[in-house]
């Protein structure tokens, strides 16, 4: 993935977040992660497996496919 793709992930990843009223610590504790490793994929810094992406998916009982939609 480029930079520009973590960064679009990264975003809809907090947008999601952030509507199902979360904190990164609280989406972290749900997804036995470090808050610090969520908000480095909020901003783009860090890639992250699928594994962890069905687990972020499933943490905010949305499609996987919807955290890469615009």
């Amino acid at each position: 993935m480029s930079k520009k793709d973590l960064q679009k992930f990264g975003k809809k990843l907090k947008f999601l977040r952030l509507e199902k009223n979360l904190t990164q610590i609280e989406l972290a504790e749900i997804l036995n992660m470090s808050p610090n490793f969520i908000g480095m994929i909020e901003r783009g810094e860090r890639n992250t497996t699928v594994e962890n992406v069905f687990k972020i998916s499933r943490a905010l009982k949305v499609k996987p496919s919807s955290l890469f939609e615009d």
